[in-house]
């Protein structure tokens, strides 16, 4: 009679992992999709505030969809009139000139919630003294997650992150907490772990 209920509850589990198989696709894990950012970044008018060096953005939002952006000079589309939002022309320009805004067109993960940290990073040897930055999400139905403006107005460092983060705050009696980003390399699908 063991024998039977032991049976009984080996053809469950089997029933049960069939199941589970057969409906799988529902809990398979799904490719995010990918969305087209315009991004704005202002150099200043301070004498050597230019660069001719490679600058790298990094933005997000607070469930970690992280944005990377290696060689954003490669993407830039055009320059733009900081007083209002037109076009001054569409002729190829080299990006990050001082006094100017210049726009660039990128391509990332979507966000799930608005964008609320942006880094910057700058490889080479120049100065470069950005104005601020702006991320607006193109598509219609993810167009309320872009960012406010990220104000710098300083120098940046040399091939380090530097930026605002604003996701994670906390306000305690001590003063405002915030959480610590830390960007490691992403490995490949299978991660092993120590």
């Amino acid at each position: 009679m063991a024998t039977k209920d032991y049976g009984g509850s080996l053809l469950t589990c089997c029933v049960l992992l069939l199941a589970l198989f057969a409906g799988g696709e529902s809990f398979a894990p799904t490719s995010k999709e990918n969305c087209t950012y315009a991004v704005t970044i202002e150099t200043t008018c301070t004498k050597g505030a230019s660069t001719s060096n490679n600058i790298s953005l990094r933005f997000g939002d607070t469930n970690s969809n992280d944005v990377l952006v290696q060689h954003l000079n490669s993407k830039h589309i055009r320059r733009v009139d900081p007083l209002e939002p037109q076009v001054l022309d569409d002729v190829p320009r080299k990006p990050f000139q001082a006094c100017v805004v210049d726009q660039f067109q990128v391509k990332g993960l979507c966000v799930d919630s608005p964008i609320c940290y942006l880094y910057l990073k700058l490889a080479g040897t120049d100065d470069w003294r950005p104005g601020f930055a702006q991320v607006h999400v193109m598509e219609g139905s993810h167009s309320h997650l872009s960012s406010d403006y990220f104000y710098f107005r300083r120098y940046l460092p040399r091939r380090a992150w530097h930026g605002l983060d604003a996701c994670d705050k906390e306000v305690t009696p001590f003063g405002i907490k915030q959480n610590r980003k830390v960007f490691v390399k992403k490995q490949g699908k299978h991660m092993s772990l120590p």
